[in-house]
């Protein structure tokens, strides 16, 4: 990370708790991220070398059982799903190193701005910042969706008609606590909450 990033501030400020409100995202550095990650680092390694040792007809590690595996088409199919499980092991690894999707939604009522923080992929556009009005604010919506992939998330709905989402991207957050955050960020800005 060079020095622009490190210094972006991601701590709540306590001693403005009434004019500012500071929201962090944690996004793609979660646990889930971390041991999806690992599982596929170590099962593709475990099938490319697997592969790998049909061809050469001796174990290139200690514990692979290569016996029963003909080269021509097993062999093959495992270098080729172990090649696969490394690299999307290494794109899991480099997301959570870069954090992507980590930052903050900020709403300050000194400056009379609500701002959207995110970090994306090293290059030009790495850092993601959007700066609104509070006047421009219409509403507070929160989304809930049940069932086998339920989602539920906050909305910021300017006047415009445009929507943003503030909730983080992945595990849904409880019930009680994203209709606590939606109803105390509808008071702190005095507008309706919608949970259409």
């Amino acid at each position: 990370l060079n020095m622009n990033e490190q210094q972006v501030d991601f701590s709540t400020n306590n001693t403005n708790m009434d004019l500012i409100r500071r929201y962090p995202v944690t996004g793609s550095r979660r646990f889930s991220n971390i041991f999806w990650a690992a599982v596929l680092g170590i099962g593709g390694f475990y099938f490319l070398l697997t592969g790998l040792s049909s061809y050469f007809g001796f174990a290139l590690l200690p514990g692979v059982h290569f016996e029963t595996i003909i080269f021509i088409p097993q062999g093959i199919v495992m270098c080729f799903y172990g090649s696969l499980g490394l690299f999307l092991s290494l794109y899991l690894w480099l997301t959570i190193f870069w954090q992507v999707g980590g930052g903050f939604n900020e709403f300050n009522k000194k400056k009379g701005t609500f701002r959207v923080f995110r970090w994306g992929f090293p290059g030009k556009n790495r850092r993601i910042d959007f700066s609104y009005l509070l006047s421009d604010i219409e509403a507070v919506r929160i989304e809930l969706v049940d069932g086998l992939n339920p989602k539920r998330t906050i909305y910021i709905r300017l006047r415009e008609k445009k929507e943003i989402p503030l909730t983080r991207v992945g595990q849904p957050i409880p019930l009680e606590e994203i209709e606590k955050q939606a109803s105390d960020l509808a008071m702190f800005l005095k507008v309706a909450l919608d949970d259409r």
